[in-house]
């Protein structure tokens, strides 16, 4: 992220946006996009592609929270929401629709530097955390094939564990292929071949 990220804020009402800007100027944050429209926010990201996102709304429900979220790219960057009214359905809601800030009671200039600052902060653990669970991911399955194509050698050889992952081995460094590649490969014709 920039140090001095662009923000894209959602606002209708010209006097708070207004406010907002202001509010950001004074923190030295001055990259800022007003948009009014919001059925105009899918043209307004393409075109400027925001660091941050601030969404303000008054009343805030189901749908708005859903399209707001999936619009904005609330995985890719953070996005701040304010609102003056809630309920725990509409925070659970906004917290599962991966919002990184969502500040109820209202938007005040004070409020705005502390909360995106905490939003892009949030934004990037949650983001080292998804990254993480990815890779764990793709080593479980990775750990999977290569045990499966262990098997695979070793009831078609006759040979140990070891000496099976020693052939998947001693074949991926021939070509300077990777251990799952062969692997995988090695389970790809096995299940063409069943």
């Amino acid at each position: 992220m920039a140090d001095t990220p662009s923000i894209l804020v959602i606002e209708e009402n010209s006097l708070r946006a207004a406010e907002i800007r202001d509010g950001l100027s004074l923190g030295g944050w001055s990259s800022v996009t007003i948009l009014e429209n919001l059925e105009c926010l899918s043209q307004e990201l393409s075109k400027t592609d925001p660091d941050i996102i601030l969404i303000d709304l008054a009343t805030p429900n189901r749908d708005a929270l859903e399209n707001l979220s999936n619009a904005s790219g609330a995985a890719h960057r953070p996005v701040a929401m304010f609102v003056d009214q809630t309920d725990a359905e509409l925070t659970r809601l906004a917290m599962q629709a991966g919002l990184s800030a969502y500040v109820v009671d209202g938007l005040e200039q004070s409020r705005i530097l502390p909360v995106l600052e905490t939003a892009i902060e949030r934004f990037r653990f949650t983001s080292q955390l998804r990254s993480e669970r990815d890779a764990a991911k793709r080593a479980l399955e990775e750990r999977k094939t290569i045990d499966r194509a262990k098997g695979l050698l070793m009831r078609a050889k006759g040979v140990s564990e070891e000496e099976a992952y020693q052939r998947i081995r001693k074949t991926a460094m021939n070509p300077g292929r990777k251990v799952i590649d062969v692997a995988q490969a090695l389970v790809t014709a096995a299940d063409m071949l069943a």
